[in-house]
C-alpha cells in the first residue's frame, strides 16, 4: 500500500495534479488527498484550484461540481459508478414538472443532486449553510427544496419557512435504527449523540448537536466531553479521531447486522486506492458536463459560494 501511495504523490507531481477527497472516503485515499473536506470545503476548494488536473475522490456529483466550477480543467473520477442514492431519487424530468406545478417559487437544491437538477435551480447549498441559504430569500417568497426532504423539513423547523420538500433521502442516513440507537446511548449514558441534518426526525431529536461533517468536526473538537456517539457516514470517524485522539468516537448503529455495525455508504467505498493510481496513470474516465447545462448550473453554485463567504 505505501507503494501505491508514493506512486500517486509522483504521478500527481508529474501531471500537475490536484487529488479532492470526501470525509467519506477510505483512510488510506484521505491520506494522499491535498484537501479532504465536506461539500461547501470541496466546492470551495475546487473553485480556487490551479491545478491541470482534478481527481475527485468522492461521488459523481461532486466531480460534477468541480468541473462546472472547473470547465477548462480535466475533471476525473476514480469509479464512474460512485453514484448517490438522493442525488438518484430526483430524476430532472420529474422534477422539472414538480416545478411546473409551483409556478413563483424560488428553487433551491440540496448539492447531492445532478448537474441537470442544478441548472432547474436558483440556489444551491450544502448542509453547512443550508440555513443561511433559505434565510436569504424573503419570507414572501415559496421555496421548493430539493432533494432532501429530511434536510429540508429540519430546515424549516429552524427558520419557520414552510418550503414544498421533494421526497427524496440518503440511504445511509435513513439507516439509522432509533432501537439500536437508544440501546446504544444506554450503555454510554456519558456520550453526546451528534447528527448529520440528513437523518430522520426521529434521530435528530435524540442529538445534542445537528451539523454538516465539518460542523461535527468542529463541535467534537470544541465540547468539553469526551465521549461521543455519531450518526453521519461512519468514514467521518478517521478524520475526526485525528483531530481529537483523546476522545471515544462510536459511530451511530444501522438497521443492518453489517461488519462495521455502523451506516457506510457504497458508493463512497467504491473509490479505491488502486482505482485512484489507475484513474490518475490514465487520466479516466473523465467526468464532462454539456455546456449548456454547465452554464445555468454555474449560476446557483456562484450564488452560493458569494453568500459563504
Amino acid at each position: 500500500m505505501e507503494k501505491r501511495k508514493e506512486r500517486i504523490l509522483d504521478l500527481k507531481k508529474q501531471k500537475n495534479a490536484v487529488i479532492l477527497a470526501h470525509y467519506y472516503q477510505a483512510p488510506e485515499i484521505q491520506e494522499i488527498a491535498d484537501y479532504v473536506g465536506d461539500s461547501l470545503g470541496l466546492s470551495q476548494e475546487a473553485a480556487k484550484v490551479d491545478a491541470a488536473i482534478i481527481l475527485f475522490a468522492g461521488v459523481h456529483f461532486m466531480a460534477e461540481t468541480a468541473k462546472i466550477l472547473n470547465p477548462n480543467k480535466k475533471v476525473i473520477l476514480p469509479d464512474l459508478n460512485a453514484g448517490c442514492s438522493l442525488a438518484d431519487s430526483c430524476p430532472p424530468l420529474i422534477f422539472k414538472k414538480f416545478i411546473e406545478a409551483h409556478p413563483d417559487h424560488i428553487v433551491i437544491t440540496y448539492i447531492n443532486c445532478s448537474a441537470e437538477i442544478k441548472a432547474l435551480s436558483h440556489l444551491v447549498c450544502t448542509s453547512s449553510n443550508a440555513e443561511k441559504i433559505v434565510n436569504s430569500v424573503p419570507t414572501n417568497i415559496p421555496i421548493i427544496f430539493a432533494p432532501d426532504k429530511n434536510l429540508g423539513n429540519y430546515i424549516n423547523q429552524k427558520t419557520g419557512r414552510k418550503m414544498v420538500l421533494w421526497d427524496g433521502s440518503c440511504v445511509v442516513h435513513e439507516a439509522f435504527s432509533l432501537d439500536k440507537l437508544i440501546a446504544l446511548h444506554r450503555l454510554h449514558p456519558d456520550a453526546k449523540i451528534i447528527a448529520h441534518p440528513e437523518s430522520e426526525t426521529h434521530i435528530l431529536e435524540t442529538a445534542s448537536y445537528i451539523g454538516s461533517t465539518s460542523g461535527m468536526i468542529a463541535y467534537v473538537k470544541t465540547s468539553p466531553f469526551t465521549k461521543f456517539i455519531v450518526a453521519t457516514e461512519a468514514g467521518i470517524l478517521y478524520k475526526m479521531q485525528q483531530e481529537v485522539p483523546e476522545k471515544i468516537l462510536i459511530p451511530a448503529p444501522s438497521h443492518e447486522n453489517n461488519t462495521c455495525a455502523c451506516s457506510e455508504c457504497g458508493f463512497m467505498k467504491m473509490n479505491t486506492l488502486q482505482k485512484v493510481y489507475d484513474c490518475l496513470l490514465n487520466e479516466s474516465p473523465e467526468v464532462t458536463v454539456s455546456k449548456g447545462i454547465r452554464e445555468k448550473a454555474l449560476i446557483p453554485i456562484e450564488r452560493m459560494l458569494e453568500l459563504s463567504k
